[in-house]
């Protein structure tokens, strides 16, 4: 899903080399302790981590830079800066290999409203047209929002008759609706989000699976195995209780038990991306911050020494 300030609260995180270097140790004694069984995983970042100030070709290339393969990038309607995140991405090797919807909250599917659904239906179209021209398969949907408005039953139906609308052009264009858990009163428990996708019967519906999501409510690990094969990609995050409130943090810094996750990607055989949506930080410390989180990535998940 898109980085909302107002909904989030991240911690702000200033990063330095030396810093870094001396506090990993510490920060992954658990996850070495889960055993040294890599996961087979493509390590990922979203566009909008990358520094705002750079060009598209220097932010894909401090991408590839600090460590990652593939970039999620936001639905691009201009067809001229499509084409140039496709350059950018095409001389540096790193693949687009998702597309994040950005039309879903503003104008969610499961609106009554036929206008708002329209526009949402409008921004799902552009991002699979997006997905196929960066070679991506995979576009990221929150498929509804229960509101005042919008009751849970009507959110589940409204939705699932919009997705399925966009399935012919899905199959046409190669590309996986990945659906996403978010806190949007809907799909709150591994169970139901199961339920939801399986009922379209299509190969070109599964999950997106969001690790820090799911932590005031749920435990990460649980949410991997009853989803299974239904996940096709991976968002990473981590998130912090305090006594009497909540915040996002850096990966390792929270009270997601990355040691379980990471057993429960192994049992059920993920083999799809794995991408850090993170808050971007100011660019005279970004290269220091991305590698630090790419690092934490290789320690926490991928399995590396």
């Amino acid at each position: 899903m898109s980085i909302e300030t107002s909904r989030r609260n991240f911690l702000k995180l200033s990063v330095a080399g030396t810093a870094v270097a001396g506090a990993l140790p510490a920060l992954f004694d658990a996850a070495a302790r889960a055993g040294s069984g890599k996961l087979a995983l493509e390590k990922g970042v979203v566009y909008n981590m990358l520094p705002k100030e750079m060009s598209v070709a220097d932010r894909f290339k401090l991408a590839r830079d600090t460590g990652f393969k593939v970039v999620q990038a936001p639905t691009t309607p201009d067809q001229k800066e499509a084409e140039e995140l496709k350059k950018a991405a095409d001389a540096t090797g790193v693949r687009i290999d998702s597309v994040m919807n950005m039309a879903h909250w503003k104008y969610p599917l499961s609106s009554g409203d036929p206008a708002v659904v329209a526009k949402s239906m409008e921004g799902m179209r552009t991002s699979l047209h997006n997905a196929k021209l960066w070679g991506s398969d995979a576009v990221l949907l929150v498929p509804a929002v229960v509101n005042p408005e919008t009751s849970y039953r009507e959110a589940w139906a409204r939705s699932q008759k919009q997705i399925r609308k966009l399935l012919p052009l899905a199959e046409e264009v190669k590309v996986v609706i990945a659906i996403e858990e978010v806190w949007n009163k809907f799909l709150l428990d591994p169970v139901s989000m199961a339920h939801y996708i399986d009922e379209f019967r299509s190969p070109w519906v599964k999950a997106w699976f969001d690790v820090g999501n799911v932590v005031l409510y749920g435990y990460p690990q649980d949410w991997i195995r009853t989803l299974g094969k239904r996940i096709d990609k991976l968002h990473l995050k981590d998130f912090k209780r305090r006594e009497s409130s909540f915040e996002w943090v850096n990966l390792g810094d929270g009270d997601v038990d990355w040691a379980a996750v990471r057993s429960a990607l192994a049992e059920i055989g993920f083999l799809g991306s794995a991408t850090v949506e993170l808050e971007s930080v100011d660019d005279s410390i970004a290269e220091g911050y991305l590698r630090d989180v790419s690092q934490r990535v290789d320690k926490l998940l991928v399995g590396k020494a």
